[in-house]
């Protein structure tokens, strides 16, 4: 491994050798630096471009090009006579001034090569050909080569540090911007351009009133061949392991054209490429944005889904999915846009986890815990969206959407604990929602906008829980106090719950334009809320009949049947000053809350008023490089099920009794965030500083009977206090790209467990380099080093985790026929004393295509070649700290056909 890493390094470092510098000045006739002028040099041996540049704020430009030989350097600037130069090298650099004169005529020079980077405003113009040696298959392969811009963990494209909100395709939403789904599934050779675009406001007429400076969309243009014509590819494969079939289908059709486009995407597998995950479909919010201003109220509705996400091929054991979605858009003329999509996931998955617990305050008696799991996973999920937008001229526009999801989940666990025996649990959960979204914005004069956005969610959820427990001497104190039936064979306990939501956040906002330098915003809003909730804690018996227990504890309250309204009724003002770099946003909202839960017979109200003020500072210090800093100070609101006063069942283990007289809590939150992206060099810098401060938070009490144990909330008087700390730095040498990046996380909260009360802290580190290559005929890698420090000190006890994980990526172009590509990670986990697992991954592939026209690709693709049988990770909560192990897939390998429309 390790002399893999120098060889790579070597001959990173050869290949830079030999290199020279083509630098300057690029002006205007009168002698100003021109910004954003394109320079390329083409070496006129190969007709390869070689090199390009982008000049500074001082016109300065800087092109790396070989030595002894000849060159055709061509510089480009708007509106201005494209001029060119035959360069000779030697061994020496060179420095060279190139002088622009305006031309409104046609260039004389037919520019043969287009630059693979252009800017135009907040614009960022990739041509994707420059960026492509052949090995690519689909958006994600172009985007991770591209300056600036970064697929993170989460599959989400980030460009200067700001997750890309919405891709889409020839201007027309991708699924409504989905970029998980555009970065897996468009096919590369159909790109023909990239386009960036920073400060991007969805509203037009908004777009000068409102800040969108953290605001960016993807915008792929296909090339002319892709458009008015089905394209994409269709794959099928099978294989052998372990004696069972393996099999992959996965057809991917697109169609583009002025009026309108439609998307269709399937996935049929069961060797673990999951293309929709659990995890995404909560994720994805179908086009529903959040207000453009935050009213400072944050309403905790509450997550009554199962406690389990698909995970990918390294966390699992036996994943089987299906996949299906379409998109389409239809504009029957300028002003109406239709568009909409469906998509449905199913997955069948398998795990065996081992789990070591450690509890914290351990003089409390809180023994340490081992846990075996296997489990089956069950998952249906379908989601469906219509939108409608009508724009009849520029000073109108209105937009309605309307969403629903449906969903099937359920899941079977044998677990077996070193404290508590053997016990099977069984969960599902069928919920249901509709949300609908009605904006309309409209333009009086050019000084005064009015904008209406009005969102409602109507949410069905009933998620049931099952325990048996085996070992009854071991449950036997908390049977007695949950009053269960204990002439049985076992403990067959049950839960049942159901949550009714139904949301209303309303709001319009008038916004007044004083001069070219500053706007006044009103802001009048609504949010209200309202939400049932029904649970009861029942036993079956060993003949099959129900019993109704009666606990012990909790002052015998076993069900919950509670109703629970919120509302907030506020006025904000913001006022925008622009002065020199700086961009000042003062403002305040003034919020009359009232809340009101009836249970149990009885009413409990809560009304109050409350100021919130909020800042926000910009410094623009150029184009691409800012300073922003942000303060808010906001009220959270709990769910129904924090206040419900009866006995709720979260797992055999674990028991909660909710709060009726729960408070509100106030945070304070700061965010300090730096970006750079600097096109004379491509160097890309992103930091960030957060620290919250929340107040009267919502805390729990914990006790403890052996590892069974009971919570119950309350407003706790201390403060938490989180902070956290990342960056990144990037920057390209010629056809190399590096980068850096670090990450730091605090937490400080107060536990409260046996009424005895503990300050809590965990530090994460996560640190991170890499080094790739950009060859457009060479082979090209990649190296990186991620390590990892999980540190928590809780209570009386302190743990850390250690993760090193070195890893190298490779990909070639083989007689132009064959594409070579592998990877392979090293993993190493450990505590302060020694490793507790060490696991590595290695996968590969070699496809052949007999060349870049052809219709067929066939492809050999082996995952996990080394057979690894477990994975490791540590977490953290708020009563324990875990070491995990995940056993997973085996090796896999297939043979897969390609098609391409």
């Amino acid at each position: 491994m390790k002399k893999g890493l120098v060889i790579v390094l070597l001959f990173a470092v050869n290949l830079s050798f030999g290199q020279l510098k083509l630098e300057g000045i690029v002006k205007d006739s009168i002698g100003n630096p021109l910004e954003l002028a394109n320079i390329i040099a083409i070496n006129t041996e190969t007709q390869a471009l070689e090199s390009y540049g982008i000049t500074d704020p001082n016109g300065v430009y800087k092109l790396s090009i070989s030595k002894n030989s000849n060159y055709n350097v061509q510089v480009s600037y708007i509106g201005m006579r494209t001029e060119q130069l035959a360069v000779e090298t030697t061994d020496k650099n060179i420095y060279k001034t190139f002088v622009m004169y305006g031309d409104n005529t046609l260039d004389e020079i037919e520019l043969i090569y287009e630059m693979p980077v252009t800017v135009k405003g907040d614009t960022i113009i990739y041509n994707a050909d420059s960026f492509k040696n052949g090995t690519e298959r689909k958006l994600e392969d172009v985007l991770k080569k591209l300056p600036g811009v970064e697929i993170n963990d989460d599959g989400e494209i980030e460009v200067e540090g700001n997750v890309v909100s919405k891709v889409m395709v020839d201007g027309k939403d991708f699924f409504d911007g989905d970029s998980k789904l555009a970065t897996k599934n468009i096919p590369s050779n159909a790109i023909d351009k990239i386009e960036v675009l920073k400060n991007f406001a969805e509203v037009g007429q908004l777009s000068g009133v409102t800040n969108n400076s953290e605001n960016v969309a993807i915008n792929i243009r296909l090339k002319e061949g892709k458009k008015n014509f089905w394209f994409g590819d269709i794959t099928g494969g099978s294989g052998i392991a372990d004696e069972n079939g393996l099999y992959i289908f996965q057809p991917k059709l697109f169609y583009y054209s002025p009026k309108y486009s439609i998307n269709l995407i399937g996935d049929l597998n069961n060797i673990g490429e999951i293309a929709f995950s659990r995890r995404d479909y909560f994720n994805f919010t179908g086009g529903f944005k959040s207000p453009s201003r935050s009213s400072g109220t944050n309403i905790d509705l509450g997550s009554n889904s199962l406690g389990f996400l698909s995970l990918q091929n390294n966390r699992a054991q036996d994943i089987v999915t299906k996949f299906g979605a379409a998109n389409f858009s239809y504009s029957p003329n300028e002003a109406l846009d239709l568009s909409g999509f469906g998509i449905f996931s199913s997955s069948r998955i398998g795990m065996q986890i081992n789990n070591s617990i450690t509890y914290t305050n351990t003089d409390l008696g809180v023994p340490d815990e081992v846990t075996e799991s296997k489990t089956k996973q069950r998952s249906d999920l379908g989601m469906l969206k219509l939108s409608v937008g009508y724009k009849p001229n520029t000073d109108n526009q209105l937009d309605y959407d309307v969403m629903a999801r449906i969903s099937k989940e359920s899941q079977d666990q044998f677990e077996i604990s070193s404290i508590l025996g053997n016990t099977m649990q069984y969960e599902s959960s069928s919920p249901f929602s509709i949300n609908q979204n009605f904006n309309y914005y409209y333009t009086l004069d050019e000084k005064h906008i009015f904008s209406t956005e009005i969102q409602h969610l109507w949410q069905d959820e009933d998620p049931f829980y099952n325990a048996i427990i085996e070992n009854k001497t071991t449950y036997e104190t908390t049977g007695d106090a949950l009053g269960l039936n204990d002439q049985q064979i076992d403990y067959n306990v049950n839960q049942d719950k159901r949550v009714k939501s139904n949301q209303v956040d309303a709001k319009v906002d008038y916004f007044n334009i004083l001069n070219a330098k500053s706007n006044l915003n009103v802001t009048v809003g609504t949010i209200y809320s309202h939400q049932k909730f029904n649970s009861n804690i029942f036993q079956l018996l060993d003949d099959d009949s129900v019993f109704d227990p009666t606990p012990t504890i909790n002052d015998g309250l076993s069900e919950n049947n509670i109703q629970y309204s919120f509302s907030d009724l506020y006025v904000g003002l913001h006022y925008t000053l622009k002065t020199g770099i700086f961009t000042f946003t003062p403002g305040a909202s003034v919020h009359s809350y009232s809340s009101n839960n009836e249970q149990f017979g009885e009413e409990f109200q809560d009304d109050f008023f409350k100021i919130l003020p909020d800042m926000d500072v910009r410094l623009q210090f150029k184009k691409t490089e800012r300073l922003v800093l942000n303060y808010s100070m906001q009220t959270q609101f709990t769910d129904v099920t924090q206040l419900a006063g009866g006995l709720v069942m979260n797992s055999y283990n674990s028991f909660f009794s909710g709060n009726e007289v729960l408070d509100n809590a106030i945070s304070h939150a700061v965010r300090l965030s730096y970006s750079s992206f600097n096109m004379f060099n491509y160097t890309n810098v992103f930091a960030n500083v957060n620290y919250n401060k929340s107040i009267d938070n919502i805390r729990n009490i914990t006790n403890f009977e052996g590892v069974i144990r009971s919570n119950s909330p309350f407003n706790s008087a201390y403060a938490d206090e989180t902070v956290s700390a990342s960056g990144r730095f990037q920057r390209r040498f010629g056809k190399f790209q590096t980068s850096a990046n670090a990450q730091f996380n605090y937490s400080k909260f107060n536990q409260f467990i046996q009424n005895n009360r503990s300050v809590n802290e965990n530090y994460t580190q996560n640190y991170g380099l890499e080094l790739r290559s950009n060859f457009n005929d060479a082979p090209n890698f990649g190296i990186g080093y991620n390590y990892s420090i999980q540190d928590s000190d809780q209570g009386d006890t302190r743990t850390k985790f250690f993760t090193s994980s070195p890893r190298v990526e490779f990909d070639a172009l083989i007689w132009k026929v064959l594409t070579f590509k592998t990877d392979y990670t090293y993993n190493d986990f450990r505590n302060e004393e020694r490793s507790l697992n060490d696991y590595e991954f290695w996968n590969a592939s070699l496809a052949y295509r007999k060349d870049e026209d052809s219709k067929w690709e066939f492809e050999l693709k082996a995952t996990n070649l080394l057979d690894t049988k477990t994975q490791s990770q540590s977490s953290t909560s708020d009563i324990s700290v875990s070491a995990t192990d995940y056993y997973i897939q085996p090796r896999y390998v297939t043979l897969r056909a390609i098609y391409s429309l």
